[in-house]
């Protein structure tokens, strides 16, 4: 059982460039740790020290923002999609 994660252009590189992984289907904080343990340069740009998803990094689930969810707990199904989107700054 596992959901599908995307990830966007800026960060491939870090996942061997590529666009979805696959990893197991849980809370959010298990699929983003699964997610890392394989990527492990991936987790330094998501997360903090403290294990929180940085400021910058929007997280979707099936869609849904997940500051307007659960978080980190929200329930991540088989099959569902999972979106990282970094925010972009300029000038």
């Amino acid at each position: 059982m596992s959901a599908v994660v995307k990830i966007p252009t800026s960060l491939r590189g870090l996942t061997g460039g590529s666009s979805e992984v696959e990893v197991p289907a849980g809370r959010l904080g298990e699929v983003i740790t699964n997610l890392t343990d394989t990527y492990p340069d991936l987790g330094e740009r998501l997360l903090d020290e403290k294990g929180n998803l940085r400021r910058f990094v929007n997280v979707f689930v099936a869609e849904d923002d997940i500051r307007f969810l659960e978080g980190l707990e929200t329930e991540v199904s088989s099959g569902q999609v999972v979106t990282i989107l970094p925010a972009v700054a300029g000038g």
